[in-house]
């Protein structure tokens, strides 16, 4: 399958890539914003005897010129996207009343406008049957426990839901599918930032291992879902 998965270079993004590493006749791009991190991720796909091949781009997805330019990196790689997984993510954790507009603007712009982007510069090259995986978080769930510090952040996460079940709708006769999973406590460096001192149910392996089922699977059972990956209700 060709992959195609932002925010690869730590966390989640980092061990999903690895995961789909592991597996024969896989070509994956990777993308994040820090060329080292994704050094890094090459350098231990490497000691992995990765099965798969890997190419690493480092952009900025909060810039729409850059963003534009991917296709023509990714099209010497890949004539096709089976698997598009948005991971790539920012969280800020102040009080309401101390949040600036520039930190609405940072939130907005890396956790639904660069999706949107993206999605549109490749849409040329989702064919029928890709699958359009997109990571939210239990904080933009409808009904689900709120937590003071993350406001924009969960609102963020909820504008990425709904625009998940849009898109499905919108590209239903093209047979591209749009799911989008909203994670609970996993144990990553943004975790620590929203909850510092505290202990996530999950590691980032361990979810790394059901984002590769979900996307490779999912969409033979379902479009334009959000569902809830946690170990707590909502």
């Amino acid at each position: 399958m060709n992959i195609v998965i932002t925010g690869a270079g730590k966390g989640i993004g980092f061990e999903t890539t690895k995961t789909f590493a592991r597996e024969p006749g896989n070509r994956i791009v990777a993308i994040s914003r820090n060329k080292h991190l994704l050094e890094n991720l090459l350098m231990e796909c490497t000691s992995l005897k990765a099965k798969s091949e890997i190419l690493t781009i480092p952009c900025d997805l909060t810039s729409a010129t850059l963003v534009k330019e991917l296709p023509g990196k990714i099209s010497r790689f890949i004539s096709s996207v089976d698997i598009l997984i948005n991971n790539a993510g920012l969280l800020i954790n102040k009080p309401f009343e101390n949040l600036t507009e520039k930190d609405f603007d940072e939130i907005f712009s890396t956790n639904v406008k660069s999706v949107f982007i993206l999605i549109q510069v490749l849409l040329p090259y989702l064919i029928t049957g890709s699958h359009i995986v997109n990571i939210s978080s239990m904080g933009g769930f409808q009904g689900s426990l709120k937590f003071s510090g993350l406001s924009i952040y969960s609102a963020s996460k909820g504008a990425l839901a709904v625009l998940s079940e849009c898109l499905a709708e919108e590209f239903k006769e093209k047979g591209i599918n749009v799911n989008c999973l909203a994670i609970g406590s996993v144990q990553t460096e943004m975790f620590d930032l929203a909850f510092p001192g505290y202990k996530a149910q999950l590691s980032t392996g361990q979810m790394a291992e059901f984002i590769k089922d979900f996307a490779s699977n999912g969409h033979h059972f379902m479009n334009g879902k959000i569902i809830p990956v946690s170990l707590k209700s909502p």
